[in-house]
């Protein structure tokens, strides 16, 4: 506790503003527990990069910790790019203080001579992508938290190539921060190198994504969808990308189109939960809509709910949403005769296998990257003037289309989504019955995710030990299915149980086991990098010889499920 103290009594020196000691003074003398949780880490990167509970401290989000970051990122922009007059793009979502938080970080960066695009208001995560090429811009930063809770705030960085910095940027970065004190921030702004913007890169992005995400499908007009952003940033865009890409019959919902950082008519602003797009659906039943559209805070993640077999209406996850969307997209190349052997497509280690089959099936490669769009976003940097780069998507509710965005997009995926179920009303078929039609190709696939959450010092204690017991005594059998493979990530290891032959893996090393079985089971175990939490993901498959047998085969494979969460001893 006396490090603890040690940190904490730091911040009350003359470096802090009066409000930020008074709340820090407060803590040692009323809530030792509560200035533990603050003091006993710094925030760090993950991979979606800096996020946290705001309030003063080094493991929260604020001025100082911002701050810092910043002054961090600044130094060393100017060490990788060397007399040259370095631009950064600055967005934000809803969230409270999210504008506040933008200004200070626009201050510093503009403190340290860097011209700063500053949008006039909140935009989409995706816009500030692609505002960063758009806007030649040396790196770009937004300030968000997603799906979090409200208390949350966080901050992403962007490279020149508008994707998530990866390594060696990031930890550069990260030892440029470390190596500061919080007196080292220069907060001393010059305004007259903060330019805003907004409209004309709001009609630039919306080009560009119409441009990208349509493909003259028919049927546009007889679409009946139900949109809604869930009180966050994507009704800055979206209706006016859908008009433009002719949608004319789209209905919002009313209750949570106004932003609001509170979220007030949901638990959790979260498109994975079918509960954060309840009024949707209902709205969707009401009307007798093709097709819902829910978008997460800072319009990144997308959730995509359409009728099924009996007409209700079903919440997709991201693995059915990611490989409609890729079988889609590669059969439009391949329409156009764009197929030469010199496309790809991403997916990510914890995703479906089903996308790889589908890529196959049209002669198109995989690459597969760790969990985070950044991985993606790097296999477009790594492959470019050499392959096209077709989309790719994540489990959690993320694709991308092409390469104009370099990150996870809503926006453009909306409109791709759109025309999947334009298209195939048009042909007498549904969302829907694309997915099961793929499934009989290529065998029904089922994915499921558990999350486990385990809070503070004593949580992440757990979660390690768990995947130590993981890693020392690996699993070798499944459901009555012998396990032939074991990655490790962290080990950089591709072991096979049976005959003992370990092979490296050739990727970034990352703290995720996956377990593969004889008879296509996977397994996959990652404590998150922006969420007090561990992940298992379930994959299982079966063959499908008919769209009649979907819902009698998909029940076995829940069963199945269900089995292996049991004998996990995860439920």
């Amino acid at each position: 506790m006396s490090t603890i103290l040690e940190k904490a009594k730091l911040w009350l020196s003359d470096t802090f503003d009066a409000s930020t000691q008074q709340e820090i003074q407060d803590l040692i003398n009323n809530n030792p527990e509560q200035l533990t949780e603050r003091f006993y880490k710094n925030l760090e990167f993950g991979t979606g990069g800096m996020r946290g509970i705001m309030g003063a401290g080094i493991n929260r989000i604020n001025k100082y910790t911002l701050g810092k970051a910043t002054q961090g990122l600044a130094n060393y922009l100017k060490q990788s790019f060397p007399n040259k007059s370095l631009q950064v793009a600055i967005a934000y979502d809803c969230r409270h203080n999210s504008n506040t938080f933008a200004k200070i970080v626009a201050n510093v960066l503009s403190a340290n001579n860097i011209k700063v695009f500053l949008f006039e208001d909140m935009r989409p995560t995706p816009e500030l992508s692609f505002a960063v090429r758009h806007l030649d811009c040396d790196a770009g930063i937004v300030l968000t938290a997603s799906h979090n809770p409200p208390e949350y705030n966080g901050y992403k960085v962007y490279w020149n190539d508008g994707s998530q910095i990866v390594p060696p940027n990031d930890i550069n970065i990260i030892n440029e921060v470390n190596r500061l004190d919080f007196s080292e921030i220069n907060f001393n702004s010059n305004e007259n190198l903060i330019e805003y913007i907004g409209k004309k890169v709001d009609e630039a992005f919306i080009e560009a994504s119409v441009k990208t995400g349509t493909f003259n499908t028919k049927g546009k007009g007889n679409l009946k969808i139900v949109y809604t952003p869930l009180h966050g940033t994507s009704v800055k865009l979206i209706p006016d990308a859908l008009a433009a890409a002719g949608y004319t019959d789209v209905n919002i919902v009313e209750e949570q189109r106004i932003p609001n950082g509170d979220f007030p008519t949901v638990a959790s602003p979260n498109p994975e939960e079918p509960a954060a797009l309840k009024m949707a659906t209902d709205l969707a039943k009401k009307l007798d809509a093709d097709i819902v559209i829910g978008t997460d805070p800072d319009s990144d993640r997308i959730g995509i709910a359409v009728k099924n077999l009996e007409g209700e209406i079903q919440l997709l996850n991201g693995n059915q949403t990611m490989s409609v969307m890729t079988d889609f997209l590669i059969k439009n190349w391949k329409k156009q005769g764009k197929l030469n052997g010199k496309q790809f497509v991403g997916s990510t280690i914890v995703s479906t296998n089903l996308v790889t089959k589908i890529a196959d099936s049209y002669g198109v490669e995989t690459h597969v990257g760790l969990t985070g769009f950044k991985w993606i976003a790097k296999m477009v940097r790594d492959e470019e003037g050499k392959k096209e780069f077709i989309g790719g998507g994540e489990e959690s509710f993320g694709y991308m289309v092409g390469d104009f965005v370099r990150d996870k997009d809503a926006v453009t995926a909306t409109l791709l989504a759109c025309e999947i179920a334009a298209e195939a009303k048009n042909n007498g078929s549904s969302f829907y019955n694309e997915l099961l039609k793929i499934y009989v190709q290529h065998h029904f696939y089922k994915e499921h995710l558990i999350a486990i959450v385990k809070k503070g010092m004593d949580g992440a204690e757990i979660i390690n030990k768990m995947m130590v017991v993981l890693r020392e005594n690996p699993l070798t059998e499944i459901d009555h299915s012998k396990v032939n493979y074991l990655y490790d990530y962290q080990a950089s290891t591709k072991t096979d149980l049976l005959t003992g032959k370990v092979e490296t893996i050739d990727i970034a090393k990352s703290n995720v086991l996956i377990y593969e079985t004889v008879d296509g089971t996977k397994v996959a175990a990652r404590p998150s990098g922006t969420e007090p939490k561990i992940k298992f993901y379930f994959s299982v498959n079966t063959p499908l010889d008919s769209v009649e047998n979907a819902v009698a085969t998909e029940a076995k494979l829940d069963a199945k499920i269900q089995r292996i969460i049991k004998e996990m001893k995860l439920a």
